[in-house]
C-alpha cells in the first residue's frame, strides 16, 4: 500500500532528521536545527516540509521526507526547489514517488516554473529523477576528513603585516564585515540559480542565528577592519563538523588565506571533540577542491543537480 503523505509536525523533527542523516550522511542535520528552519524560513520561500508515513502502521512510522519551496531572492521568478529522502529499507515502496508528487503539486499551486533538486549520484536515485522528467545539470562532490587521524598543518604564530586570525565569535555582535565578505564570495560560487543581495538583517537571522552554526569554531582572517577570508563551522553538537562556507574576498585571493581560516577552524573542531569533518564543492570549483584535498579530504560521495520545468 502506498504510504500516506502529510505535512510535517513539530513532533516529527527527530525522525525527519534521522531520515536526512541516513539518506545524506555527510550533512549536519539535527532536530533542533530542522525546527529552527521551519520556524525561521523567509515568508517568500513558502517552505513546506512533507513526510511519508506507513499507511498500515498504527505507530505512524515515517519512511521518507521532502522539503519544497521557492528560491528566496531569485532574480528569475518561479524558481523552486524540491528534495526528497527515503530510508534505504523503504526504497521502492512508493514513498519517494508520493513525496515527489505531493511536492510538485504544492509548487504548481505556488505557480513555480522550474524545480531544482539535488539527487544522490547512484543509478537508482538518478533513474528515479529522470523518470519523473528531471534533467541532469551540474555535479557537486562531498569530501570527508577523519579529524581523529588527520595531519593538519600548524597555524602560523605570526601572519604578514596587516593580517590577524580570529574566530567569528571575536567579531562581537556586529557581523557586517563577515556579511560583506560572504555576500561577495557567495556571488562567485558556481550554481544554477542567481539570487540578489540578501539584506544584512535577513542574512544574520538565516545564518548566524542558526542553532547548528558555531561562531567559536568558525575561522576568520582579518585585514584591518575587513574580513579577508573565513570558514564557517556547522556542527551537530556530537561528533560531526560541516564547512558551511569557506571563501576569500577577491582582493585577497591567491595568498592561501581561505586555507588558513579553514585549518584554524578544523583544529579547533578537533580540540572540541569533533571526529568527522565534511564539506561540499561544485565539481567545477577547482580552487576549493584543491584546498580541501591538500588538507587530506577525500571524496565521500556526490550529488547531481536536476532540473524540471513545470
Amino acid at each position: 500500500m502506498t504510504p500516506t503523505v502529510r505535512t510535517f509536525r513539530p513532533e516529527d523533527a527527530e525522525a525527519v532528521a534521522a531520515i536526512r542523516r541516513t539518506a545524506v550522511p555527510y550533512l549536519v542535520c539535527t532536530a533542533e536545527a530542522l525546527l529552527w528552519q521551519v520556524t525561521h524560513a523567509p515568508l517568500s520561500q513558502r517552505l513546506r516540509w512533507l513526510v511519508a508515513e506507513e499507511a498500515e502502521d498504527a505507530d505512524g512510522t515515517l519512511t521518507g521526507c521532502a522539503d519544497a519551496g521557492l528560491v528566496a531572492g531569485s532574480t528569475k521568478p518561479g524558481q523552486a526547489f524540491l528534495h526528497t529522502a527515503v530510508l534505504p529499507d523503504a526504497a521502492g515502496a512508493g514513498a519517494g514517488s508520493a513525496l515527489a508528487a505531493a511536492g510538485e503539486a504544492y509548487l504548481t499551486a505556488l505557480r513555480a516554473r522550474r524545480v531544482h533538486a539535488w539527487v544522490t549520484d547512484t543509478p537508482r536515485a538518478c533513474g528515479f529523477a529522470e523518470r519523473r522528467g528531471y534533467v541532469r545539470s551540474r555535479l557537486a562532490r562531498f569530501l570527508g576528513l577523519d579529524l581523529r587521524h588527520a595531519t593538519l598543518p600548524e597555524v602560523p604564530g605570526t601572519l604578514p603585516d596587516g593580517l590577524a586570525l580570529c574566530t567569528a565569535a571575536d567579531l562581537g555582535k556586529d557581523l557586517r564585515p563577515l556579511y560583506e565578505a560572504d555576500i561577495e564570495c557567495s556571488a562567485d560560487e558556481p550554481g544554477d540559480v542567481s539570487t540578489g543581495t540578501m539584506p544584512y538583517e535577513e542574512w544574520l537571522r538565516l545564518n548566524w542565528q542558526r542553532p547548528d552554526w558555531d561562531p567559536e569554531l568558525s575561522g576568520v582572517v582579518m585585514a584591518g577592519d575587513e574580513v579577508a577570508a573565513y570558514s564557517v563551522a556547522q556542527t551537530d553538537g556530537i561528533d560531526r563538523y560541516w564547512s558551511g562556507m569557506t571563501g576569500t574576498r577577491r582582493a585577497y585571493r591567491g595568498r592561501g588565506l581561505a586555507r588558513l581560516a579553514k585549518v584554524a577552524a578544523l583544529r579547533r573542531a578537533r580540540e572540541a571533540g569533533y571526529a568527522h569533518a565534511f564539506t561540499g564543492n561544485d565539481a567545477t570549483n577547482a580552487p576549493m577542491l584543491a584546498v580541501n584535498r591538500r588538507l587530506g579530504y577525500t571524496e565521500a560521495g556526490a550529488e547531481w543537480r536536476y532540473v524540471k520545468e513545470l
